[in-house]
């Protein structure tokens, strides 16, 4: 199992739960209201009156086989919208219950 930590402007919401939904992951948590600024491009996500723009952020645990097709999917959503941020990171599960 793997857990995939997905950062993205708020606007990307709908897009990325029914990107999961495609995928069939079904359980996943969803952190609204986030602040945050990425490491290489894009504008900050603080909220406020010189950045109003506000982050998001899913974290989903899936099959190892759902990973790189999840990954090529959200590259293709940055892609069309770079400016607005938009990274997943993965890591590896050790238990669960």
């Amino acid at each position: 199992m793997k857990s995939i930590f997905i950062t993205f402007d708020i606007s990307h919401k709908n897009e990325i739960i029914e990107m999961l939904t495609r995928n069939n992951c079904r359980g996943f948590s969803f952190f609204d209201q986030m602040q945050g600024r990425g490491s290489k491009t894009g504008e900050p996500h603080y909220g406020t009156h010189a950045w109003p723009s506000m982050a998001g952020s899913i974290i989903t645990i899936v099959d190892d086989n759902k990973v790189d097709n999840i990954l090529k999917e959200i590259k293709e959503i940055d892609e069309n919208a770079p400016q607005l941020g938009l990274r997943a990171f993965v890591w590896s599960v050790e238990k669960s219950y």
